[in-house]
């Protein structure tokens, strides 16, 4: 059986350039020893593009910008300093990089792998938020994958 496709947004208007990035970071953090989740609900009904948790428990949201009009038009990024230990965003390699602000990470990619421009630097989680979205992150991952088995299964609240 073959890996399920990451999740479109919930609109199902998602780009393909979008999607193709992505694809792109979810292979680079399982390489990196992280495992995403995609279109992650936050405590703040905000929904990050990807929550990475990684190996020793490290927290990281990757913001996926498709285009310039993306970014411009998308102000809900730094609300999501507070959920993570380290903040990156992901843009295909034709996305003009400087525009984006300098005290985040920067990911490039496409559909098949990316690559770190910019290491994101470390804003630890309290211990208490750590735990709260750790568990969350469990209990998404868990109820994606019973609902492979049955996709009913997507109805029911977590």
């Amino acid at each position: 059986m073959s890996a399920p496709a990451p999740e479109p947004k919930p609109d199902g208007r998602q780009s393909q350039t979008a999607r193709a990035v992505q694809r792109g970071v979810l292979r680079h953090l399982a390489l990196s020893g992280s495992a995403g989740l995609t279109e992650f609900a936050l405590a703040s009904g905000r929904r990050a593009d990807i929550l990475a948790l990684g190996a020793k428990g490290e927290i990281t949201i990757v913001e996926i910008k498709s285009s310039v009009a993306d970014f411009r038009s998308d102000g809900k990024w730094p609300d999501y300093r507070a959920y993570c230990d380290r903040l990156l965003f992901a843009v295909p390699l034709d996305f003009p990089m400087e525009i984006l602000p300098q005290d985040a990470g920067l990911l490039v990619a496409d559909a098949f792998g990316a690559e770190c421009l910019r290491e994101a630097p470390l804003h630890p989680l309290a211990g208490a938020t750590r735990k709260a979205l750790t568990l969350r992150f469990a209990r998404a991952a868990a109820a994606r994958l019973a609902a492979l088995y049955d996709p009913e299964l997507l109805s029911v609240p977590f």
